[in-house]
């Protein structure tokens, strides 16, 4: 690990004299490449480098023990001990972690698409409100979103909507909502006072760029028709909607809220390339299943992930048995208890993979 960690500093420090130099400074797309990997080596730079201080003051303090001290001189220097080598083995852990392969994905922008599942009108009102919850806990991170195709019912639930999210790291922190989501309450709808248990789907996809999925104008079939949205002149009299086929595939995306034709097509050009790498991805883990499973679960829009139960003001991930009874604050974009653990939880699964397949 520590040889790891030296080449690593080595090249930081490399990486930093390469962005003092005059021809790359005047190479915008060297200067952006360059500046990225030092910026993704910063956090284990740091951690290494605090290590190496922790390192020396301990056998500094060790040596000091032997010496001659008075008794409060003495304890002093224990306590020095105790809390330096606390720290080393925390810093040892962060730095395992962060020699952990990172998902290439991770920094990447998002689209999400949520679909009303089993339960009908009510599944499409959940739907409205994981739309809402998204949307919150993207503004506490400074993201930006944008909603890009959506059906209503008539109860202003979403039968299906499609946005994105636009922010440094929002795949690497919503990648864990792919999955069925479970609401029980008592529905608008029912006048017996029951509680009904729906469904909504979630799929996170990462947003690619063209060179990632190429998409030849010979292998798409694109159709415009009128807008079918409330209000706009447009709506109705104009093929301002986009829909465009992917036909190796069969793929499809449809959009319509852009500003134009043009802008319409761009949108659903990008969710079908999110879509077809999705897909890519998939086929590409599934290779693997027998050998292995994640505990936060394979992004499968089928698997049920999470329990939204409002009678007990609860939510349950299922993936790792967390629960936590503060339901509201949940669904207003708190989460970052439960992002939080399920980042810590593949963490743990990927160093014991790592510590097995050392062995």
């Amino acid at each position: 690990m520590f040889d790891r960690l030296q080449a690593l500093a080595d090249r930081y420090e490399k990486l930093s004299e390469l962005l003092c130099d005059p021809d790359v400074a005047s190479d915008p797309k060297r200067l952006r490449d360059l500046s990225k990997e030092q910026s993704d080596l910063q956090e284990a730079h740091d951690a290494y480098t605090e290590y190496k201080q922790v390192s020396e003051q301990l056998d500094d303090a060790k040596l000091m023990l032997g010496e001659k001290l008075d008794d409060e001189m003495r304890e002093m220097v224990k306590m020095e001990i105790e809390e330096l080598s606390q720290r080393k083995t925390e810093l040892e852990e962060i730095m395992r972690i962060l020699l952990l392969p990172k998902d290439p994905n991770d920094d990447k922008n998002v689209i999400v698409e949520i679909r009303g599942a089993a339960g009908g009108d009510e599944a499409a009102l959940f739907a409205y409100e994981l739309y809402r919850m998204y949307t919150k806990f993207a503004d506490t991170q400074g993201w930006r979103c944008e909603l890009m195709e959506y059906t209503e019912n008539d109860l202003g639930g979403f039968k299906e909507v499609i946005f994105s999210i636009n922010g440094k790291g929002a795949y690497s922190k919503l990648k864990y909502e792919s999955g069925a989501h479970r609401v029980q309450r008592i529905p608008v709808t029912e006048s017996g006072g029951r509680i009904h248990t729906s469904t909504s789907t979630v799929a996170v996809m990462p947003e690619v760029e063209d060179v990632e999925v190429e998409i030849l104008d010979k292998d798409i079939r694109i159709d415009t028709f009128c807008s079918s949205g409330a209000g706009g002149q447009s709506v109705n009299t104009t093929k301002s909607a986009v829909r465009v086929l992917h036909v190796p595939t069969g793929i499809m995306a449809t959009c319509q809220d852009g500003k134009s034709q043009n802008d319409n097509k761009q949108k659903a050009l990008q969710v079908l390339r999110a879509r077809i790498y999705d897909i890519r991805r998939q086929e590409e883990e599934a290779k693997y299943a027998g050998e292995r499973k994640s505990k936060v679960g394979t992004g499968d829009r089928s698997e049920r992930i999470r329990t939204y139960n409002f009678p007990q003001s609860r939510v349950t991930d299922h993936r790792i048995n967390l629960t936590l009874h503060r339901l509201d604050s949940v669904m207003n974009g708190d989460l970052n208890d439960i992002i939080t653990s399920l980042t810590i939880a593949e963490q743990a699964e990927a160093l014991e993979r790592e510590t097995m397949g050392t062995n």
